[in-house]
């Protein structure tokens, strides 16, 4: 299995409920990037990844899913 069937798999226990999921890779091509896209990866990063942006992603998800919360 390799990380975009890991991710079909995961995303499919969770339809309702998408999963929020990074593809993090050392391959950059325009057509790895529509593979992630296709699989339903939130974003495709390319290995060197910035620690900074990355903590700005993951700050992105929580602030989201505190909000969707307060909606409810």
């Amino acid at each position: 299995m390799n990380g975009l069937d890991v991710a079909r798999e995961l995303q499919a226990l969770s339809p309702k409920h998408p999963l929020v999921l990074f593809a993090l890779t050392g391959f950059g091509s325009v057509e790895d990037m529509s593979r992630s896209a296709e699989t339903d990866f939130s974003r495709h990063l390319v290995k060197r990844v910035d620690p900074d942006m990355l903590i700005e992603l993951l700050r992105g998800i929580g602030a989201s899913r505190y909000a969707e919360k307060d909606a409810r």
